[in-house]
């Protein structure tokens, strides 16, 4: 089991070495990407951040952290567009794990080294952060029509893919990097993670989820746009469900080959 110390390499008992990045896509988030960050490179050794076309300042804020990768849209994008840039990244510098991490203070960074740990240990190839697998103390009270939705999302993945995920949204995950390459995500959006769980079961990858704490700091907190309407966010996540179940060939009730733990 590796330390906990941050280090760009992760040696394990058994001599394998591990290259890991965490990445953060980041959009308009001056007030919380310095805090957020001072904690970040405490825990891991390569940081990138995705910044996804901000104009409230926080460029020159990644600006004056040189050991911070950074990799900007000149425009905003969207974050479904952002996290593929990171896996994007990640691909071409040949790491062997990437973690995600949200830059808005839900996410606990102490928590990466746990991440990667399970991803190797466990041999998945997506270990994604659950809010609802567990309880801890503190834990905040979500916004009502969020966590309906998460819900109603959440139970339709299911149905459709033959799983039993808690958590559809949850942004905390650690990815082994060479299977990133098999995706082929269009989604620009928040409906992004949907896409790819479709895409997650029909390739067949092993998928663990890990409890982390419910975490809300800005509850009325913005997704933009027509996406603020509980409603219209509903139905087009469902529409993006839609789309990728059609365009991977999946109807519903699907088997993945390696079980979710």
């Amino acid at each position: 089991m590796p330390a906990l110390s941050p280090s760009p390499r992760w040696r394990y008992n058994d001599g394998m070495t591990i290259r890991t990045l965490t990445a953060l896509p980041v959009y308009n988030e001056a007030p919380h990407v310095g805090p957020v960050l001072d904690e970040v490179v405490r825990f891991s050794g390569e940081v990138l951040v995705v910044d996804d076309g901000s104009t409230d300042g926080t460029a020159p804020l990644l600006a004056a952290r040189p050991q911070v990768r950074v990799v900007t849209h000149p425009e905003n994008r969207g974050y479904g567009a952002a996290l593929v840039s990171a896996f994007e990244f990640a691909l071409r510098g040949g790491y062997d794990v990437l973690v995600t991490i949200d830059c808005d203070g839900q996410h606990e960074p102490q928590r990466i080294p746990e991440f990667i740990r399970t991803c190797v240990e466990q041999e998945a190839d997506i270990v994604s952060g659950s809010r609802y697998l567990k309880r801890f103390p503190g834990d905040s009270q979500p916004p009502d029509d969020r966590r309906r939705i998460n819900r109603i999302i959440t139970e339709e993945l299911n149905r459709c893919l033959g799983w039993s995920l808690t958590d559809a949204f949850c942004g905390f995950k650690a990815y082994r990097v060479p299977m990133l390459a098999k995706f082929d995500l269009t989604e620009t959006g928040y409906a992004m993670p949907l896409e790819l769980w479709v895409q997650a079961a029909a390739l067949g990858l092993k998928i663990v989820e890990l409890p982390v704490p419910l975490i809300y700091l800005e509850e009325a907190r913005s997704f933009g746009g027509s996406l603020d309407n509980a409603n219209l966010r509903l139905a087009v996540y469902r529409e993006v469900l839609g789309r990728a179940l059609a365009k991977a060939n999946l109807s519903g009730n699907q088997s993945p080959t390696r079980a979710l733990q």
